[in-house]
């Protein structure tokens, strides 16, 4: 059974959305999985509805469901007990929505997810492309939808797609009076009532410059639209930010408008257990006083309510500068090693700020061969200069009014940062984002700044004592001024809600000296790596904290090891590899758990993409071409179309001969570790990266089949639970390398670096194991079982690799059984005499020892001794008489 449901206490968005989905599943049955609002519930009792035969949810068996079809939601925490049953294995679902995700989202096989201020928007444009003509029934409901969610297409939210898709249903017939008829309707007595309430209790409260306005009421009995009395609120007092709870009966009921980007409402009452958007969002909370409600509130507020921003939350730091006497050259060489569009130009003499020189001028001065010129004769000297307290419209009016490329911050006559045009355009178009990859990287770089608090989800993801260790790193950092933050996987996998504790911290400091001081409090040793100004942190349980300074890295040449200099957090993630590592979380007290996405990772991990983060990625570092499959293979995610192009690119290139093969045999270790090491391969193999490790090294069919094989063996062998350690690595180097000549082989392991006694298990046993599989066949056809001292001589001096890499090999069940009861029984098997007791026996020392233990070995493994007595017995039988 199809069936077609929406978010309880469902309102008009929900019914346009169900109606519109009917016509493109005529088969599903509609289905109410709660209330629904009271607009609603007059319309339905006014309607012919009743053609739908819509359902409630106590009518249908949820056992019954083989797919689901969710319009206008996509929260399990708001489709009542339908949340039941979406984990169910084999239930095919499909969304359909405009809300953005939160911590408990549902996924579906199909997901439509629009940033429109409508899902009747998202429904009709489905109509259009597929050629579907509503009746005006059908356009009517749909357009009372469409009318609700944006504000009769008022709200902040409302996009032109939300003003093409009403053009579309009036144009079939939409009814507007009807549309007004049920949207625009008189208050009721005990509406004005409340409102009055409202107004009286209405308090406007100041959250880092922002304001926002909180009302409240208690009444006995239930009135409903609320919301339209929480426009009328907002509307009289002329308020950005409007929080309204009221109490009635044994319910309060939340509703939250917003007109600012800082106040996201949606994250306020997903506090609640609430949702919606980030300009409108509701929540209903049962079980707590309403004083109590509201003080939780303010506490609340702070955390999701982004301050006024002031240079010195948006400006670089250290700031890179040239002196008056730099030659245009040098500056050219600075602006294109560090990507720098305008630098601070500082006065050789005393020091001072003297201009600004822009890379415009650089490169007309360079055309002009005038590369020798010093910068102080071209600079710009009439400049705006700002302090680290100027807010944002002050910075916008120097860069917009002056036409200045950069600001640079003064704090007491001296040079603490620059604000440049980059920065500003970071946080004014942080919400935009390109979802086209083909876009040019550096641009999307630049419009994709946002911050967002993820305190709910570290409180939720993550266990108490790592929780607790998170608010000790940032205590240390605020003990020493400086700035922490958490970096790479920890981040990216807290929001995939995957396990990962594995904690990087970036400092805006001294890492190695905050190292020290975290490592002193808290009892750690450290470890430190002054060249890469790293540290890591050792704890008494040997749990790691891995510590670095912000830096950023600037390579000499294609493929080089990067030199490292002291930068922001934001030079330091701008030198990760993909936009989905590149995302942090502030320590410090004052912004706790607050993540900062530069460059656009937040949108890449919800559309599962692996995106560099600008265009000389691969070249700079080819090393990366391997971890893009990894994380593609282990997060299953898929390359942007974009950096595909670049790995391929950089494959042409032949970039990855430039690197030392140590780094190479790293990446693919890391690979071998992955559950998806099959479908990792023939990746490698579709981007042509093989041919790197050997030109005729290639994975095809019968290889992944190999591959398989030996994951089944090392499996086998780790449920044994012997505690032997083995380099399952080396297992899957072997399969690789399988049809490599032996020049082959040695050419790869020559480039790959690969340690003296792995390389001996390669050449030497893979050699020899070889023979040994193709001495079986003649025996093939024998049903004689050979003797275990035979099965022990044949595979006995095998390392653990080689002797899993022989049974992948294998092809019959008969020579796995044989390396099976090689490993399980016979490896260990040794004689219980030694050469005192044989010595003891009268028996001098000699070569004749060597025949004794092995007829004794032998003896042992037949079962045709037992004792220590039947090994006494058969050397005085045997080598005595």
């Amino acid at each position: 059974m199809d069936v077609i449901a929406t978010h309880v206490n469902a309102d008009f968005d929900c019914l346009g959305s169900m109606i519109a989905a009917k016509r493109l599943y005529p088969d599903a049955v509609l289905v109410f999985p709660g209330g629904q609002e009271r607009g609603l519930r007059d319309f339905l009792l006014q309607s012919t509805l009743y053609a739908y035969d819509v359902k409630g949810i106590r009518d249908i068996d949820l056992d019954e469901i083989s797919r689901l079809i969710l319009v206008d939601v996509r929260s399990a925490s708001r489709i009542g007990h339908l949340a039941d049953i979406v984990h169910r294995p084999g239930l095919e679902i499909h969304i359909y929505d405009h809300h953005p995700a939160d911590e408990q989202v549902v996924r579906g096989r199909i997901e439509n997810i629009q940033n429109v201020g409508a899902t009747t928007t998202i429904m009709v444009e489905l109509f259009q492309e597929r050629g579907i003509a509503p009746t005006a029934d059908e356009a009517t409901m749909m357009m009372l939808g469409l009318y609700e969610d944006t504000g009769q297409l008022l709200f902040s939210g409302t996009t032109a797609r939300d003003f093409q898709a009403a053009a579309f249903l009036l144009e079939h017939g939409a009814n507007l009076k009807v549309v007004a008829d049920f949207l625009i309707r008189e208050m009721t007595p005990d509406q004005v009532d409340l409102l009055n309430e409202l107004l009286k209790s209405c308090q406007k409260v100041m959250i880092g410059g922002i304001e926002v306005a909180i009302a409240s009421a208690s009444i006995d009995h239930y009135i409903g639209d609320i919301s339209a009395l929480v426009h009328k609120l907002k509307d009289i007092e002329n308020l950005d930010a409007l929080i309204v709870a009221v109490r009635m009966e044994d319910r309060i009921f939340m509703i939250a408008r917003s007109r600012l980007a800082e106040v996201n409402v949606g994250e306020i009452l997903r506090e609640f257990g609430g949702g919606g958007h980030a300009f409108a969002a509701s929540a209903t909370v049962r079980d707590i006083p309403l004083v109590q409600l509201l003080r939780q509130l303010e506490d609340i507020l702070p955390r999701h309510v982004n301050p006024v921003v002031f240079a010195r939350d948006l400006m670089s730091q250290p700031v890179k500068t040239l002196k008056t006497t730099a030659t245009i050259g040098a500056a050219r060489k600075l602006m294109t090693r560090f990507d720098f569009n305008a630098v601070p130009v500082i006065d050789e003499q005393g020091g001072t700020l003297a201009g600004v020189i822009t890379r415009q001028v650089v490169e007309k001065a360079a055309y002009h061969k005038l590369l020798k010129m010093p910068v102080g004769d071209l600079m710009n000297s009439d400049f705006e200069t700002a302090a680290p307290e100027t807010p944002l419209e002050d910075l916008q009016q120097g860069i917009i009014e002056h036409n200045q490329r950069c600001i640079p911050i003064m704090d007491k006559g001296a040079l603490v940062g620059v604000v440049t045009r980059t920065d500003l355009l970071r946080h004014l178009l942080g919400e935009r984002h390109y979802t086209d990859d083909a876009a040019n990287i550096a641009d999307r770089r630049v419009l994709q700044f946002k911050r967002k608090s993820l305190r709910r989800l570290i409180e939720t993801q993550l266990p108490a004592y790592i929780r607790e260790l998170l608010r000790k790193l940032g205590e240390v950092a605020d003990q020493l001024g400086y700035k922490a933050y958490l970096v790479g996987g920890f981040v990216r996998d807290l929001l995939l809600r995957q396990e990962n504790l594995d904690i990087d911290v970036v400092i805006e400091g001294d890492g190695i000296a905050y190292a020290k001081a975290f490592a002193a409090i808290m009892g750690c040793r450290i470890r430190e790596h002054e060249k890469f100004h790293t540290a890591v942190i050792i704890f008494p349980d040997n749990f790691k904290i891995d510590v670095a300074s912000a830096r950023l890295e600037y390579y000499e040449r294609p493929a080089a090891l990067p030199n490292v200099e002291h930068a922001s957090i934001r030079h330091d993630l701008y030198r990760r590899d993909f936009t989905i590592n590149a995302l942090t979380i502030a320590l410090n007290r004052s912004n706790f758990g607050q993540m900062l996405d530069f460059f656009g990772g937040q949108r890449d991990i919800k559309d599962r993409s692996i995106r560099v983060l600008h265009n000389l990625s691969f070249i700079e570092d080819p090393t990366r071409l391997f971890r893009a499959v990894r994380f593609e293979k282990r997060l299953d995610f898929r390359v942007g179309r974009q950096t595909e192009r670049l790995m391929r690119s950089a494959v042409r290139m032949k970039l990855v001969r430039k690197v030392g093969g140590a780094r190479i045999m790293h990446e693919l270790q890391q690979i071998f570790d992955e559950p998806q090491v099959v479908s990792a391969l023939e990746r490698l193999e579709q981007l042509d990266l093989l041919k790197f490790i050997d030109p005729h090294l290639t994975f095809d069919r019968s290889s992944a089949e190999l591959l398989r094989a030996a994951e089944k063996a090392c499996d086998w062998f780790d449920l044994l639970y012997t505690g032997e350690v083995y380099q399952r690595w080396l297992v899957y180097l072997l399969c690789l390398f399988d049809r490599l000549s032996e020049k082959g082989i040695e050419r790869a392991l020559a480039w790959l670096d690969i340690q003296p006694r792995y390389q001996e298990i390669m050449r030497v046993e893979r050699s020899r194991g070889g023979a040994l599989l193709k001495s079986f066949k003649p025996a093939k056809g024998s049903r004689k079982e050979p003797s275990n001292s035979r099965i022990y001589h044949w595979f006995y001096g095998f390392s653990l690799e080689a002797i899993l890499y022989l049974m992948a090999c294998s092809e019959h069940d008969r020579y796995r059984q044989w390396i099976s009861k090689f490993v399980t029984d016979l490896r260990k098997v040794h004689p219980l005499l030694n050469g005192q007791d044989l010595i003891a026996l009268g028996l001098p020392p000699g070569k004749k020892f060597q025949d004794i233990f092995r007829a004794l070995l032998d003896a042992r493994l037949n079962n045709r001794i037992v004792t220590r007595e039947d090994e006494l017995a058969l050397v005085r039988r045997g080598y005595l008489s």
